[in-house]
């Protein structure tokens, strides 16, 4: 008997409440497609705020055995739903309750990494306009104002002078708490990681039409370029990878992940932040770089899904280490 038919009734945890909620519902969309054409017994689950007290009831109506979760953003992302199921003990996948609420806070995500010596772009979070004028002159232009706590680049702005940060504070304010952040003029690269494996780089090449990788540029343009191979050489892909796993390990993120990086012009790499439940579009990038490695979609979501079994063995609810070192 294959490990696919052997872990039970499977839920897809997509949609939530989230600035991210399209892009969720069409993630969990083809992750449910990808794992019902293998044969996995899996539904998937459009969550509301409104359910999750009652999540407990709803898995157990449908008998559900283990979770594979794509939601994105808050509430899916940031620990929440990784709290519950903890409760509930039903395996999911990805990072535990700690270690998601740590990569989705931007923050505290790259003070750990400062902590430990690596290199991300320098910050302030700012409470009020006149703080972002302050912080955006401190830093230097052009500077990224973003929420603390959003992914997707819901809310993000490349702002290029003074005139133009009250409208980019604005708009990150109606996502939350509001950073400023050195903008890195260079390439920009990511390396999305499986189990103790790091996937082929991506170098993302948006259009001029974008001033970054915004989240239309992600989504929705179809002149966005992706290079694999990435263009670096051996070396430097080697100490990319590395890099991307420290950053990964030291905020106790496991499963799978991925973490983007800019490169300056000088060829240092700069962290940029960590995603604990990367998107599964079609246009998304964990599943570019698994194809550059021969791992087609569906068995890249029945690898992620059956590092929950080893979860499971070991009596706990993630698919790999917490962040508090428990297996």
């Amino acid at each position: 008997m294959s490990q696919s038919r052997n872990l039970g009734r499977v839920a897809v945890l997509m949609g939530g409440w989230s600035a991210e909620r399209a892009v969720s519902l069409n993630s969990g969309a083809a992750i449910c497609e990808a794992l019902v054409g293998l044969g996995v017994d899996a539904a998937g689950i459009d969550l509301h705020r409104d359910e999750a007290a009652n999540l407990g009831r709803l898995l157990h109506e449908k008998h559900i055995d283990r979770v594979f979760i794509a939601l994105h953003g808050r509430g899916g992302e940031d620990g929440q739903i990784q709290a519950l199921l903890d409760l509930l003990d039903v395996p999911y996948t990805g990072s535990g309750m700690a270690a998601s609420a740590v990569g989705m806070d931007k923050v505290l995500c790259k003070r750990i990494w400062q902590s430990a010596g690596l290199a991300t772009p320098a910050f302030e979070v700012v409470e009020d306009l006149a703080a972002a004028r302050q912080a955006a002159n401190a830093l230097g232009w052009p500077v990224i104002i973003k929420p603390i706590a959003d992914g997707s680049s819901v809310g993000v702005s490349k702002v290029d002078g003074p005139e133009e940060v009250e409208l980019a504070f604005e708009q990150a304010l109606v996502h939350g708490d509001v950073m400023i952040e050195q903008f890195i003029a260079g390439g920009e690269y990511t390396v999305a990681l499986l189990g103790g494996r790091s996937l082929p780089a991506i170098r993302i090449e948006a259009s001029a039409a974008h001033a970054f990788y915004d989240y239309q540029a992600k989504y929705e343009a179809e002149d966005t370029g992706y290079r694999i191979p990435c263009g670096l050489d051996e070396d430097e892909q080697a100490h990319l990878a590395t890099a991307a796993r420290r950053a990964f390990d030291l905020i106790g993120a496991s499963g799978w992940g991925r973490v983007d990086f800019m490169r300056d012009q000088a060829g240092r790499h700069w962290l940029i932040e960590v995603n604990t439940v990367p998107g599964m579009t079609s246009h998304s990038l964990v599943p570019m770089a698994a194809r550059a490695a021969g791992i087609d979609f569906p068995a890249l979501c029945r690898t992620i899904l059956e590092q929950t079994l080893e979860a499971g063995a070991a009596g706990v609810g993630t698919g790999g280490k917490r962040a508090d070192g428990a297996h």
